[in-house]
């Protein structure tokens, strides 16, 4: 007997067991005369089948096991963080009498950051998740046998919450890689093993079953498409793997819902088919090239499904399409419902956005339509973003006092992305330097600057030369946060 049917033998058993003490329970039940004549139709109850060999009594995971946990590692990441002196730091109160004196300033500390990652390349290149990084100085991963390496972030993707480490110095070995199963052939109740390392105990394995797929508003990401699994997931399983029983990674363990910090069984990990994309390109060593739509959408909601003549809702709908887009160019026009993209049901934009990233460029898929109350299948030929050209493109140095940021002008893209209209003006922030006169000046990344000294900053080239010229004050009105901000600062 297979593993899988061992478990849903017990699992009958246990529904039988329940099921018969209800039947016979006599609390508030009606007698053998007063009870429903049975109901037709009912399929038959499979009977439970008792282990009764001892192959089948010594059945386990630990042949997956032994074949997975040499590709999950530890990952250590060391930061440096600003911490202040004294619990009263910031209190105006003591501030008056000590002033200056430096008595109160904070410090620098380290500390170190836990979390977990999957090797995926023989070369040594290692999957986790992004958070686990972030903003670290130093990383370092172990093996499973205790070895320890050294590595380089080769990629963060903030969008998915991944990043892709690659040992520094592999010196010709051969790591054990795991393999990539296709998580679109994931189904709620299918069996699955966390791995990871929680709270820093060590590799530890956890068994549960998939329990939804498709959850959304799980994190801040671009990408929520999250499989939920009740294996038990804590801090330190995060970019650990989840893999199903053929020993295949179909998921990396991100996150989980706790009002405690430890696990409830509601756990999250980010599906292997997006994964895989931003493994193959931290391998590739390049950038992560993705699709682009070029459509801003909604969810059907029951009265927009009953108005459209829907029998359910659901579904992704197009409410406004980018001038020239892809989009544009495939014949969509607001109104439009994708239903579907290559057969796959889509449920609602995230869906949407999630099954075209995962797509290769270049590639012709197949969207399903309704308009006007006909479905149709239109093919679709999938396309990058544009790419920002060098003149596009700006940086400020010299004595400006802007120098040390570095700055692009809005494309529609660029302006979907950052949830801005497509018609929007201005340059956004895409970099500063720590401790430039940009930074000093309280310039932040993702600030869109409108206009300076009354000139409005249509392009990079229009703020390279404004910011360079040298004046007395300078009028900045900015946009911050979807607020519209206007400060006087000196030249």
């Amino acid at each position: 007997m297979s593993l899988r049917s061992l478990v849903l033998a017990v699992g009958a058993l246990a529904v039988l067991a329940i099921v018969g003490g209800i039947a016979l329970s006599p609390l508030n039940g009606p007698s053998n005369a007063q009870m429903a004549p049975p109901v037709a139709n009912i399929a038959p109850v499979a009977i439970p089948v008792v282990p009764e060999t001892e192959g089948q009594m010594k059945l386990t995971f630990a042949p997956v096991v032994k074949s997975v946990s040499p590709s999950v590692v530890n990952v250590y990441a060391t930061r440096i963080e600003q911490r202040a002196a004294s619990p009263f730091a910031n209190d105006p109160f003591f501030s008056r009498f000590f002033g200056n004196e430096g008595r109160f300033q904070s410090r620098p500390r380290e500390s170190q950051a836990l979390g977990s990652g999957v090797i995926v390349d023989a070369g040594g290149v290692i999957l986790t998740n992004r958070h686990v990084i972030e903003g670290a100085t130093d990383v370092r991963i172990a093996l499973s046998d205790g070895r320890e390496f050294a590595v380089d972030v080769v990629i963060e993707d903030q969008q998915t919450d991944l990043a892709v480490l690659r040992i520094r110095e592999p010196n010709g070995t051969s790591f054990p890689a795991i393999s990539f199963a296709d998580s679109d052939a994931l189904e709620v109740g299918d069996l699955v093993l966390a791995i990871g390392n929680p709270f820093g105990v060590g590799q530890t394995v956890t068994s549960g079953i998939v329990s939804a797929l498709a959850r959304t508003g799980v994190e801040r990401s671009d990408y929520e498409f999250f499989i939920q699994t009740d294996a038990a997931i804590n801090p330190g399983n995060s970019g650990g793997a989840l893999v199903d029983l053929s020993g295949r990674l179909v998921g990396i363990n991100t996150a989980i819902y706790s009002q405690t910090g430890g696990s409830v069984g509601i756990g999250f990990a980010i599906p292997a088919n997006m994964a895989r994309l931003v493994a193959e390109a931290g391998v590739a060593g390049g950038q992560i090239v993705r699709p682009w739509f070029g459509a801003k959408m909604q969810a059907v909601t029951a009265d927009i499904a009953a108005s459209l003549g829907m029998p359910a809702p659901h579904g992704a709908l197009i409410t406004e399409v980018a001038p020239d887009g892809p989009a544009a160019r495939g014949g969509f026009v607001s109104g439009d419902v994708i239903l579907a993209v290559d057969g796959v049901r889509v449920d609602d934009p995230s869906s949407f956005n999630f099954r075209l990233a995962t797509k290769p460029i270049g590639q012709v898929t197949q969207l399903e339509r309704l308009r006007g109350g006909a479905t149709e299948t239109v093919s679709f030929s999938v396309e990058a973003a544009p790419i920002a050209s060098e003149d596009m493109r700006a940086s400020i140095g010299g004595n400006s006092r802007f120098a040390g940021s570095s700055v692009q002008q809005l494309t529609a893209a660029l302006a979907e992305a950052k949830g801005l209209p497509y018609d929007a003006k201005g340059v956004i922030i895409t970099a500063i330097e720590p401790g430039s006169a940009a930074d000093q000046m309280g310039l932040r990344v993702d600030d869109i600057i409108l206009s300076l000294n009354n000139v409005p900053m249509d392009t990079a080239r229009v703020f390279q030369t404004t910011a360079s010229n040298r004046v007395r004050t300078w009028q900045i009105i900015l946009q911050r946060g979807g607020k519209v901000m206007q400060s006087i600062v000196s030249g």
